[in-house]
This record gives C-alpha cells, sequence and structure tokens, in this order.
C-alpha cells in the first residue's frame, strides 16, 4: 500500500512563484538575491500557515543554487538543489525554538554556524517560534546575530513579533506575512483538487477556505479531511456536514420570513437549528454575518467585500434587492446586541427568540 501524504506536505510551494498571496515579499527577496543584497538575518512574522517556514527554504534553496533562471528561481539540477530536494543537504538548519529554547541550545547552534558549508555559498539557520527562547537565550544569541560569519544567514520565524525584544529585532530585516483571503485559497484549493483527480463544488471549496481563516496549511488539512469523508466528488452538503457549518439556505430563509412578519416561521427554523445540534451563539453570528454580506451587496462599491463564491454570490445580491438599508442596519444592531448579551444571560434561547421577533416586527413597524 502506497504511503499516504497530505497535501500540505505534497502541494508545498516549491518555488517562490508557487508561494500563494504573499507576493510583496517573494519579490523582494528575489531581488535581494537578484542584487546581490543579502541581509544576515531576517524575521518572518505572521498567522500560522502563511508561509513564513516555506518562504524560509525557498530562499534557503535559491541563494545556494548554482545556475538561478533568469527569474531568480532555483534550477533543481544542480547538486545543491538536488541535495535539498532529497532532504540531505548540509546548508539548511533548523531549530524548533518551541523545544530547543535554554541557553545550552543557542550554545551548540552558535558552535555550529563557526563552520562554513562543503557545498555552495551559505549556512542558512531557519529557527521557528523564536518568541519561544529564554531571556538568557536571547542574550546569549544577540552578538551572533549581530555579527556573523558571512557564509551565515539567519532567518527567524514566530506568529508572536510582539514578544520579541527590540534587540533582536533591530538586528533584523522585518517581513510581515499576510493572512490569505478566501478566494486566493479557494482558487488553490481548485488547483490541488484537480490535481488529485477530485470534481468539487465552488460553494464547497469556499466553505473551506472560510473555515481555515486565513491559513492554507489549515486549508489544505480541512481538504484532506473532507476527500476522506466524500471521496473525489465534494459537494458543498458534505463539507457543512462534515464540519458543521450551518447551511446558508437557513439564513436566507430566516430573512424572507423577516421580510414578510412571520414570527412563527421564524422560531420554528431557529428551533430545527436547535435540534439540528447548533448553538444559539453560533447561530446569531451566522446571521448577523449574513445581514451583513446583505449590507455589501447594495452597492457595486462594496460587492467585492463579499467572501463568497458561485450561486449564493448570486443568491446575496437577489435578495439585498429586496432588503431597505434601513431595515439592514437596524436588524444589524439587533443580533449584534444578541450577540454581546448572550454570554451573561441566564435563558440564551429566549434572548435568540427576542431578538428574531423584533427583527420580523421591523418591517411590520414600517407599514
Amino acid at each position: 500500500m502506497e504511503n499516504f501524504i497530505v497535501s500540505a506536505r505534497k502541494y508545498r510551494p516549491e518555488s517562490f512563484d508557487t508561494v500563494v498571496a504573499q507576493s510583496s515579499i517573494t519579490t523582494t527577496l528575489k531581488n535581494a538575491i537578484k542584487n546581490n543584497q543579502l541581509a544576515h538575518a531576517y524575521l518572518f512574522c505572521g498567522p500560522r500557515g502563511v508561509g513564513k517556514t516555506t518562504c524560509a527554504r525557498i530562499f534557503a534553496k535559491t541563494i545556494n543554487c548554482s545556475n538561478l533562471s533568469d527569474d531568480i528561481e532555483a534550477c533543481n539540477e544542480c547538486d545543491s538543489c538536488k541535495a535539498f530536494n532529497t532532504n540531505r543537504s548540509f546548508n539548511i538548519h533548523e531549530l524548533d525554538a518551541a523545544s530547543n529554547n535554554s541557553v545550552e541550545d543557542i550554545r551548540q547552534l552558535i558552535d555550529q554556524v563557526r563552520i562554513p558549508p562543503q557545498v555552495g555559498k551559505y549556512s542558512v539557520y531557519i529557527i521557528d517560534e523564536v518568541h519561544m527562547l529564554s531571556s538568557q537565550a536571547f542574550n546569549a544569541f544577540l552578538k551572533t546575530l549581530e555579527e556573523p560569519p558571512k557564509h551565515a544567514i539567519f532567518i527567524l520565524a514566530t506568529t508572536e513579533k510582539h514578544k520579541i525584544i527590540p534587540t533582536i529585532l533591530s538586528r533584523c530585516q522585518i517581513f510581515d506575512f499576510n493572512r490569505i483571503n478566501i478566494s486566493d485559497i479557494a482558487t488553490h484549493l481548485e488547483y490541488v483538487a484537480k490535481s488529485e483527480g477530485a470534481v468539487a463544488d465552488k460553494e464547497a471549496l469556499n466553505i473551506i477556505a472560510q473555515k481555515a481563516d486565513g491559513a492554507m496549511r489549515d486549508a489544505l488539512s480541512i481538504f484532506d479531511q473532507i476527500v476522506s469523508f466524500s471521496g473525489k466528488e465534494i459537494s458543498y452538503q458534505d463539507v457543512i456536514t462534515n464540519l458543521n457549518v450551518l447551511d446558508y439556505d437557513y439564513y436566507f430563509r430566516m430573512v424572507d420570513h423577516f421580510q414578510k412578519n412571520e414570527v412563527p416561521e421564524t422560531l420554528m427554523i431557529f428551533d430545527e437549528i436547535l435540534n439540528h445540534g447548533f448553538d444559539g451563539h453560533h447561530f446569531i453570528n451566522g446571521l448577523s454575518n449574513h445581514l451583513r454580506n446583505l449590507m455589501v451587496c447594495k452597492d457595486t462599491a462594496t460587492v467585492k467585500l463579499l467572501e463568497v463564491g458561485g450561486e449564493i454570490k448570486e443568491r446575496y445580491k437577489v435578495q439585498a434587492t429586496s432588503c431597505e438599508n434601513d431595515f439592514l442596519l437596524k436588524a444589524l444592531e439587533i443580533s449584534n446586541e444578541c450577540d454581546m448579551q448572550y454570554k451573561p444571560s441566564q435563558n440564551r434561547r429566549l434572548l435568540v427568540e427576542l431578538a428574531l421577533i423584533r427583527m420580523a416586527q421591523l418591517t411590520l413597524k414600517k407599514k
């Protein structure tokens, strides 16, 4: 039986051009290589799963390549690139500061830094979760970080830049990685699905992208989970069932009933949602997001803020035309008020039901 490789590893970018949604950073790094203006220390900051360690590895591979392409990408053919691709390169050294955060660990690293590379120009030291180093380890690291040997380059990666002492920050070039937006994640998932021979609904991929919360690694892990559940045909229904996500249809029906002042129908939909095991707070947050999406659909300038695609986007546009701005604004205020009062409330179901009744009577008051 062939060993399974998770998508986050199988589709990990191997060149600057394949890194998703971090073009400003990859362009800067490529220009630095092209102009031979390499710093001795870099700090890569940003949320989890956005490409910090991946970019560090690509950078280490590229600066040691002996036959760079015209667009500053590694050739994958020289000895250095082949060694890197088969995980036997001695030019790249990775340290996990979460588990190696003592002074002794840093002293071992400092001793290692003195040894020049046997192949290639540079030894690259990638320190993950660098904010986990102890204050004594940081102090032991300072001198080497400021004046390393010419062959040594440090790349520090962290999700919590504010925890790093200023003396370390002042010695590094700092790159802030962005959260990856939903459309970029969905597009990449579509590419992965095609590569795996899977057929996926755009709405399904969009839900996975939303659930990933800006992290490509999380999105690929969720994708693998869905494939295990539904096989090579990934439907919207499979995704919302597996991820326990409320169907958009509930919110569309709810707003339709609000428009018709149908209080009993509104309360019955909420009861159905609770009977399916969903939390009232989860529902009211989803309703707030739905109302917000209808609001941004009211103007062509803000419709690009709608982070859904396909048929769902068209449904939003249609429903938005039947909702007045005044209704949406007041309904948003009610749902936001319910959200803030939910946790301290003693009767949470009643709190949500009262909010729904108030929303269902907004158009009645206007009449």
